[in-house]
């Protein structure tokens, strides 16, 4: 029999047959010090459960355990199915499960089905039950029962970092900067500007409304978040120049995903920045069709249909945000560099009504559009004629 876990995944069903009577099934809830890992193991009436240590080692010899309890009530196993919710542990245990030939899926947290009682009660030892529910559907393969993430490699988690990192790192520097302005608000000065060159000779030049210096402990402050502002923008520009010298490096290489950043930047309004953030947050990935692709950003809808009523409640943001947010900006940004576009075109015609919300919709549309344009681009080399891009270098 071919192994499960060599065979195409898909995150809604397994596509594997269940052979429950030499199977484990066992889940993990996780915590920081502690594991509970619940399971149905053949030829065992009581359903087995057991607190640990949040440790691999302890979880691989208790699944031999229960192995061999199994064997010995007559029931010669030949898969091991363990599964746990995707989230602040990431996939590392996955990996390091599926080396020592343990079958493990992640499973999507928003996928599984809960009460929807006021007050439903929520033990670890509930959420194992449930996790363990869902898991046998999805391995039974009922569509919609739950879904599951894919398992990235290190280096598909490695390449995600520097985009991830300068994101950070802008926020952390618009905290910085509000919070300066903030401070000089008090003493009645607006038209500091922190993220200049000479920023520092400049503050000790400042007076407040009643032609004072800044007292001494506000200007210390000051000059430590100066500091502070100085010191992140630097890790920016390390990140960028970096990530620059990578991308010349492997300019010359068709199979790289790195021709793929500069295939999408060589698209009027796109910059390194958002094409490196969609080679490695989307389109290193496989998708089935254009839906997919939308779903996975979030940009699809969320109907809310009973009897007579059909309505929309926007965005399901269920996606990967940065990507949401990403395309969004960049929806923006094609009206202004690809105004005689069809894309544009189109646009300014559904939103001709001149209304906020209508434009804001619209917009959300244009993005989804543009993602899949992308997504087509990517996979099979073709663009719309009608979006202009820069010559190929």
């Amino acid at each position: 029999m071919e192994h499960p876990m060599s065979q195409p995944f898909d995150a809604h069903k397994s596509l594997t047959a269940l052979e429950q009577h030499n199977t484990i099934i066992a889940v993990i809830e996780m915590g920081q010090s502690k594991w509970l890992v619940a399971a149905g193991v053949p030829g065992i009436k009581r359903q087995p459960l057991k607190k640990l240590d949040a440790d691999q080692e302890s979880l691989l010899k208790l699944l031999h355990r229960w192995r061999k309890e199994a064997e010995q009530a007559g029931h010669p196993i030949k898969r091991v199915v363990v599964a746990y919710e995707a989230g602040r542990d990431g996939f590392w245990l996955a990996r390091w499960l599926r080396m020592r030939d343990v079958e493990v899926y992640v499973i999507h947290p928003t996928s599984v089905a809960v009460s929807r009682e006021h007050r439903r009660a929520k033990t670890d030892r509930l959420d194992t039950e449930l996790l363990l529910r869902a898991l046998l559907g999805w391995l039974r393969g009922e569509k919609r029962h739950c879904s599951m993430v894919a398992i990235p490699t290190i280096e598909e988690e490695d390449a995600k970092r520097p985009n991830r990192e300068r994101a950070s790192l802008v926020t952390e520097q618009t905290r910085i900067v509000n919070r300066i302005k903030a401070i000089l608000t008090r003493f009645g000065i607006g038209t500091f500007r922190p993220k200049l060159r000479k920023a520092e000779v400049k503050l000790k030049e400042l007076r407040t409304v009643e032609g004072s210096p800044l007292p001494d402990n506000t200007r210390a402050e000051l000059n430590r978040h100066l500091a502070r502002l100085r010191m992140v923008r630097d890790q920016i520009q390390a990140i960028e120049k970096e990530r620059l010298q990578k991308l010349k490096a492997d300019h010359g290489r068709k199979a790289s995903p790195h021709a793929m950043v500069w295939l999408i930047a060589r698209v009027f309004g796109i910059g390194v920045e958002t094409a490196d953030m969609l080679v490695t947050e989307v389109f290193s990935r496989q998708f089935r069709d254009r839906k997919a692709v939308a779903r996975y950003a979030g940009l699809t809808g969320s109907p809310d249909e009973s009897g007579q009523r059909r309505r929309e409640k926007g965005l399901a943001r269920a996606g990967n945000a940065r990507v949401r947010t990403g395309m969004i900006q960049f929806a923006w940004r094609f009206l202004k560099f690809q105004q005689d576009s069809a894309l544009a075109q189109w646009f300014q015609t559904r939103a001709a009504d001149g209304r906020g919300g209508t434009r804001k919709t619209m917009i959300v549309a244009l993005a989804r559009k543009l993602l899949i344009a992308l997504w087509r681009l990517v996979t099979t080399g073709e663009m719309s004629d009608d979006i202009v891009m820069r010559p190929a270098s």
